[in-house]
């Protein structure tokens, strides 16, 4: 099938199967939520003009900490932190097995 022919969607279920057969969908789908989760926090900090160190305060944590939170790369965050910096701006973390 060529490239003009191809379904909608057809693009990422193949790369979606890649992944899988390579053994890295699962590692790939939680840093891209991560990723998704610090962009939606930042921004919302940005909505409510809620700066780093305003909102390490608000959540009882360091900089430090907000940092890792608000870094795409970093997977060492915890529920009890995405749920005190969703809370912070307004937000809640909504967790859903599917």
């Amino acid at each position: 099938m060529t490239k003009r022919h191809r379904k909608k969607g057809s693009i990422g279920s193949a790369f979606d199967e890649f992944l899988r057969e390579e053994g890295a969908y699962e590692a790939t789908q939680a840093i891209a939520i991560k990723r998704v989760l610090a962009w939606q926090i930042e921004k919302a900090m940005k909505e409510r003009h809620i700066t780093k160190a305003e909102m390490a305060r608000r959540m009882l944590t360091s900089r430090s900490q907000l940092d890792r939170l608000l870094d795409p790369g970093s997977n060492s965050v915890t529920f009890n932190t995405l749920d005190r910096a969703a809370r912070v701006v307004g937000r809640r973390v909504k967790v859903e097995l599917v």
